[in-house]
């Protein structure tokens, strides 16, 4: 007779069956064999010599993905919400002006988060589905001259992939830091740092990058760095305090890295892998099969009768496509339908697009038109099975 209080749990003494599923939401995306292998290599100390090389691999991957030659190149351990974190809590004081453009749920969680930190936020506005174009950007720059300005390159939840030319060096002009959310489109759209003059630059692991969530790419500019390491405040996060994060990663000039946190060593055997994975696909190869793709499902749901969410052809992000909800259907009843059916997933809207939209994800290696013709086939299955209201 056990003298504990608390026994064994019953669910925890049997295995528990995964299912298999096509993840075509907005994220996380399906894992391949090659990266789920990887994962699964055996453990290594987090400061062992062959993790730091890993480690080093990591930070040439994300440069070549981000088309950067910063030397302050890491991953966050943590999901792309901690890259976001990491970005603001360290190019942000208390009292620091931010200007944050919001299309979208992305841009809301960012002044959230610079609020809660005592920055002073101001928002530059658009509608759910749309874009800022750099004279709105700009006249909001001169109104507010803030040190950082926030954008979402791919705004998940509207299904808008952002113009990037031009804003940097509108910040440049107006001498605040260009910080940039590119975690659903990275990989799936074009985008490069250097060239764009972008200072912060965030993704996540389990995007088009096909790894794990819990690891996020991050870089930062020159520009970025010399505001962060001259700081009069410490970030008000320890664990993402750029100063150990950069020592941590070998981004610094010390000739030994100090133990900071025990980095997810298995994530980083995935990532590693999905990063070679993209070097051995190439940027613009990646690019023009998810543009290609998204234009080929696109042309399906029009021809279904389906419309887009986004009007404008080229604002539509070619890795989340948003669909205008039938009228008359219920949107949980027919992503319920095609999850119970079909085994795949696809989501509803979140944030500003809540209630209106369906989102399909066709990322990194989802990203084929075997995958569009499932879903297209799904959706089609759905609207003849689904109740539809009269009202």
């Amino acid at each position: 007779m056990s003298s504990l209080s608390v026994l064994p749990p019953e669910c925890l003494l049997k295995p528990f069956p995964v299912p298999q599923r096509l993840m075509l939401g907005p994220g996380p995306s399906n894992v391949p064999a090659r990266i789920s292998a990887a994962g699964a290599q055996p453990m290594l100390g987090h400061l062992h010599t062959e993790t730091i090389e890993i480690m080093n691999q990591i930070k040439s991957g994300i440069q070549y993905a981000f088309q950067t030659k910063n030397r302050v190149t890491l991953a966050v351990s943590g999901p792309g919400h901690a890259a976001m974190e990491c970005a603001i809590f360290n190019s942000l004081e208390p009292g620091d002006k931010i200007l944050i453009a919001v299309n979208g749920i992305w841009g809301e969680r960012a002044s959230e988060i610079a609020e809660r930190i005592g920055a002073k936020v101001n928002t530059v506005e658009t509608m759910a589905g749309g874009y800022l174009t750099n004279e709105e950007i700009e006249k909001a720059l001169n109104k507010y001259r803030p040190a950082v300005f926030f954008l979402t390159h791919g705004e998940s939840s509207t299904g808008v992939v952002h113009p990037i030319d031009g804003i940097g060096p509108l910040c440049r002009k107006y001498s605040c830091l260009f910080l940039v959310d590119s975690v659903a489109a990275l990989g799936g759209a074009p985008i490069c740092m250097d060239e764009q003059g972008i200072d912060i630059l965030y993704t996540g692991s389990q995007k088009v990058l096909n790894a794990p969530p819990g690891t996020a790419p991050i870089s930062f500019s020159e520009r970025a760095c010399h505001k962060i390491f001259n700081r009069k405040t410490k970030p008000i996060s320890y664990f993402l305090d750029l100063n150990w994060l950069a020592n941590y990663w070998g981004c610094d000039d010390k000739p030994v890295r100090s133990y900071h946190h025990t980095g997810p060593v298995s994530s980083f055997y995935a990532l590693r892998e999905s990063l070679a994975i993209l070097a051995e696909t190439g940027l613009e190869n990646s690019w023009k099969r998810h543009k290609e793709v998204a234009e080929y499902f696109h042309k399906g749901l029009e021809q279904m009768g389906l419309k887009l969410f986004v009007q404008d052809k080229k604002a539509r992000l070619p890795t989340v496509t948003t669909i205008v909800a039938p009228p008359g259907y219920d949107w949980r009843e027919i992503t319920g339908y095609i999850m119970k059916t079909f085994n795949i997933e696809i989501s509803g809207g979140l944030g500003p697009s809540a209630g209106m939209v369906l989102r399909v994800g066709l990322m990194g290696c989802n990203s084929n038109k075997a995958n569009v013709d499932k879903v297209l086939e799904a959706l089609a299955d759905a609207l003849k099975h689904c109740h539809k209201s009269r009202v």
